[in-house]
């Protein structure tokens, strides 16, 4: 019975490491897949009628061209920590001629300029054009905190939960970070606040960790197995070596 526990458990941790080995794999031509897309001619975003295939594998960093108005009184600040330190993300509401919104992360500003762009609607009269990167909807908060709307604290970039708080009638699933790698929004220089083009493109990757996890567990095993088997031929053959003590006759 041991030894097809053993066996069992041999198998299972070798096929672990195994797929780990394939995810592995997987994410790397995802990311290269990704690295070619960030540099790619900007498209218009998806039309309505595609909202919902658009999902991360595919869609995630893709280069967006976005025409429109500002909402400027449909604006939320999420928390954000960056390169130039603690602060916030303004996402306003783009409303497009087609009817629909689209949530932009127009940038960056600082923690002392919270009440300012919280107070002050940008003016909606103007078309506007924004280039940027398309991102999924960031649900149930971040920075182990939970979104709170009522309170106008927002910890991540929940683009159902913040559409709703808005009260925008026909938005998109999914967001857009204003600024393209190497350039601005267009909106603004790269000293004006907000300041776009901040999206850090990163992937978790620790297939590999995983997969060593799962091999050496499956060595382990193998040794383990090893030394029983060592050990039980020992003691076979020191039992065969022993014979019962002769006892004299009277």
């Amino acid at each position: 019975m041991l030894v097809v526990v053993g066996i069992a458990l041999f198998l299972g941790f070798l096929a672990l490491g195994t797929w780990q080995v394939q995810r592995r794999a997987w994410k790397l031509a995802l990311v290269e897949r990704v690295e070619q897309r960030v540099h790619a001619t900007p498209l218009a975003p998806p039309p309505p009628h595609r909202w919902g295939e658009v999902n991360a594998v595919d869609h995630e960093y893709l280069p967006i061209r976005l025409q429109g108005r500002w909402l400027g009184d449909k604006t939320v600040l999420t928390q954000a920590v960056t390169d130039l330190g603690a602060g916030f993300w303004v996402i306003t509401a783009l409303q497009q001629d087609n009817g629909t919104q689209i949530l932009v992360n127009r940038g960056f500003v600082p923690q002392e300029q919270r009440l300012q762009w919280m107070a002050s609607p940008t003016p909606t009269d103007l078309p506007i054009e924004v280039l940027g990167l398309l991102r999924m909807t960031e649900p149930d908060g971040g920075f182990l905190r939970t979104n709170a709307p009522a309170q106008q604290r927002w910890y991540s970039r929940d683009v159902a939960a913040i559409s709703q708080t808005l009260r925008l009638s026909n938005a998109a699933p999914f967001f857009v970070d204003a600024g393209l790698p190497g350039t601005s929004d267009g909106t603004g220089s790269a000293t004006t606040w907000p300041r776009p083009g901040l999206t850090v493109i990163r992937f978790h990757n620790s297939h590999l960790v995983y997969a060593l996890t799962w091999y050496g567990l499956a060595l382990m095993v193998a040794g383990a197995g090893w030394y029983v088997a060592r050990y039980e031929r020992r003691q076979s053959g020191l039992a065969s070596q022993t014979t019962p003590d002769d006892h004299p006759s009277h």
